[in-house]
C-alpha cells in the first residue's frame, strides 16, 4: 500500500478527465501555491500541473489563490519607506524601445516611490528592464535592503523576480522547456509585495485583462490598472487606441483611450538603447518616444486621481515630461 503525495489531489482536481476535471477554488489554488514554494512537489508534477493549467486557462480564483500565496512566501522589511506605485516589467520589448523606463523614472522624480519587478532573458531578442536599468546609474536590487537604500536614493528601485521570489523565477524559466507560458506569468505580474495603493500592469494578450481584474477584486487590491501595453510592457502605444481596465474601490471600470496620432510608426529595427537617455536629455529627438512617455504617465496620473480626465492627464503628463531636469543623466553608467 501507498501514501498519497500530498500535492497529488491537486493534479487530481485538473486532470480528471473530460467530465470529471475542474477549476481549483481560491483556497485550493492558495494552498497548492504554498506547496510548490515550499518546494515540496516533485519536477513530475510541478510540470504536469502548470501545463493542466494552460490547457483550461487558469480563473481569477486561481490567480488571485497563487498570488496570495507567493505574496507571503517574499519577506518584506518592516521599515520599509511606503510604496506608492507597483510596475510589473516582465515581458521586454522587440518591436520599440522600452520608453516606459523614462515614464516610471520621470514620475519618481516627481515624488512617486515606485518599485519596479521583472525578469530577463526568457525570450530572445528582447531588450529588458534588467539590461538597461545601469543606464540610468540605478542598481538592481538583490536584497529587501538593497531595495529600501535605491527607494531612499532614487524614489525608484528594480527588482528581478530571482531575488524577489527565486522559485518563482524557477518556474519561469521552464518555459524553453514546457513550450508554453504557465500561469505564474500572470501572478509574477500581481505580486505587489509592499501592497502599494496603486498598481500598474501590462499585458500582451487582450483577454487577460479581465483576468487581472476580477483576481485584483479578490484580493481586495486598492487602484489596479491593466493595459494591453507595447510588446507587454507597461506602455501605451501612441499610435493605437489603449484599453484601460481598472479597478478601484472595488468597482471595475473600462475606458478607452484614443491613438495619440493619426498614423503609424514604422518598427526600430535598431534598438540602440542609448537614445533613452539621448531623448531624457534633449539630445535625441523621437516623436513616437515622446508621446509613448507622456502617455503612459497620463494613464498612471489617472490611475492615481490626479487627473478627472484622458485629456487633463495628458496635459499634466506633457507638462512633467516638458519641465523635467534634463541633464540629470550626463553622466550615468
Amino acid at each position: 500500500m501507498y501514501t498519497e503525495h500530498p500535492f497529488a489531489q491537486y493534479v487530481r482536481i485538473l486532470g480528471k478527465g473530460k467530465n470529471g476535471s475542474r477549476s481549483l477554488t481560491f483556497d485550493e489554488a492558495y494552498e497548492s501555491m504554498k506547496l510548490i514554494l515550499a518546494d515540496q512537489v516533485t519536477p513530475e508534477q510541478l510540470g504536469a500541473f502548470l501545463m493542466l493549467l494552460r490547457v483550461k486557462e487558469e480563473t481569477p480564483e486561481e490567480v488571485a489563490g497563487f498570488v496570495k500565496a507567493t505574496k507571503e512566501s517574499i519577506s518584506t522589511p518592516s521599515d520599509m519607506p511606503k510604496i506608492d506605485l507597483d510596475w510589473s516589467s516582465y515581458a521586454g520589448k522587440k518591436r520599440q524601445l522600452p520608453w516606459y523606463i523614462l515614464a516610471s523614472l520621470l514620475l519618481a522624480d516627481n515624488g512617486i516611490t515606485t518599485f519596479m519587478h521583472g525578469a530577463a532573458g526568457h525570450t530572445p531578442g528582447r531588450v529588458y528592464t534588467k539590461d538597461i536599468i545601469s543606464k540610468f546609474g540605478i542598481t538592481g536590487c538583490k536584497t529587501m535592503k538593497d531595495v529600501k537604500n535605491s527607494i531612499a536614493s532614487h524614489n525608484f528601485a528594480y527588482m528581478d523576480i530571482e531575488y524577489l521570489s527565486p522559485l518563482m523565477h524557477k518556474i519561469i524559466e521552464l518555459r524553453p522547456f514546457l513550450g508554453l507560458r504557465s500561469p505564474v506569468h500572470t501572478v509574477s505580474r500581481m505580486l505587489d509585495p509592499f501592497s502599494a495603493d496603486y498598481v500598474i500592469q501590462g499585458i500582451f494578450h487582450p483577454g487577460y485583462r479581465p483576468m487581472h481584474q476580477e483576481a485584483a477584486l479578490l484580493l481586495g487590491m486598492k487602484h489596479v490598472a491593466v493595459v494591453k501595453g507595447d510588446g507587454g510592457e507597461i506602455e501605451r502605444n501612441p499610435d493605437m487606441a489603449c484599453l484601460v481596465q481598472s479597478v478601484s474601490n472595488e468597482t471595475m471600470s473600462d475606458e478607452e483611450w484614443p491613438p495619440m496620432f493619426p498614423k503609424r510608426h514604422m518598427r526600430d529595427d535598431e534598438m540602440d538603447t542609448d537614445r533613452l537617455i539621448g531623448l531624457w536629455n534633449g539630445t535625441v529627438t523621437d516623436e513616437y518616444g515622446d508621446a509613448a512617455v507622456i502617455g503612459t504617465i497620463a494613464i498612471t496620473l489617472k490611475l492615481m486621481g490626479r487627473a478627472d480626465s484622458i485629456k487633463t492627464a495628458e496635459s499634466l503628463a506633457s507638462e512633467m515630461w516638458q519641465t523635467r531636469q534634463k541633464n540629470k543623466y550626463d553622466t550615468a553608467a
